[in-house]
């Protein structure tokens, strides 16, 4: 993590449906140095075209990262979601995580864009900082475009997009449980927790399966 910077960002079938919908994401999804499988049918669909990937969520990289950094001895910094939840994934993560420094939390404004002033300033502060960790809880897209940017303003920084991840650590989400997870069942969770929100994406999600099938049968 010392001196080389990164972007990495972890795709599901939602962030299919963007970069179908908008040519920044799709951009944006072009400058991350890493792409890791967010979900089930991404996975399944690797299979399917012959160059199978394994799953890796957001959220399951948290702990693995930090301890990287720790052992690496380098600053770690956590944008987005809400300061409490920040506050609150900084404590867990370090009572975990022997030696992590955490030197930055930074909850944008409610009306945060990643191409905006805010977003230049935190950058800036990132790339003065010191930090080599950055971890980007803002949600798709922003976090891949916030990433993005700094990829040129923070050239040494190490962005990783989590998602909800670090209020998956608070406690102020919840994740479903193993078991579901195992059965590829997550998304039911998802699903009922917050079926106003999970729903429409979902059907939008289904709605393009049926071409990623194609596109990856003719990768064979």
């Amino acid at each position: 993590m010392q001196g080389q910077g990164f972007a990495l960002a972890t795709v599901n079938l939602d962030h299919l449906v963007k970069m179908g919908a908008s040519k920044g994401f799709l951009e944006a999804y072009s400058a991350q140095d890493l792409v890791v499988a967010d979900g089930r049918p991404i996975v399944w669909l690797s299979h399917l075209a012959r160059h199978p990937v394994e799953l890796l969520p957001g959220s399951d990289m948290v702990f693995p990262l930090c301890g990287l950094a720790a052992k690496a001895g380098v600053p770690v910094a956590l944008v987005g979601s809400t300061q409490m939840a920040l506050d609150d994934a900084a404590r867990i993560l370090q009572q975990e995580v022997p030696g992590l420094d955490i030197i930055m939390r930074h909850a944008p404004s409610g009306v945060f864009d990643p191409s905006g002033e805010e977003a230049t300033q935190i950058l800036a502060q990132l790339n003065d900082s010191g930090v080599r960790l950055c971890f980007l809880a803002l949600g798709a897209p922003k976090q891949e475009l916030m990433a993005a940017r700094g990829r040129q303003l923070a050239p040494a920084v190490g962005f990783a997009s989590i998602g909800a991840g670090l209020d998956f650590l608070g406690g102020y989400q919840r994740r479903a449980p193993r078991w579901m997870r195992r059965l590829a069942l997550e998304w039911l969770w998802r699903a009922v927790s917050s079926p106003l929100r999970m729903l429409p994406r979902y059907a939008r999600c289904f709605a393009v399966l049926p071409q990623q099938v194609v596109r990856a049968w003719q990768q064979r």
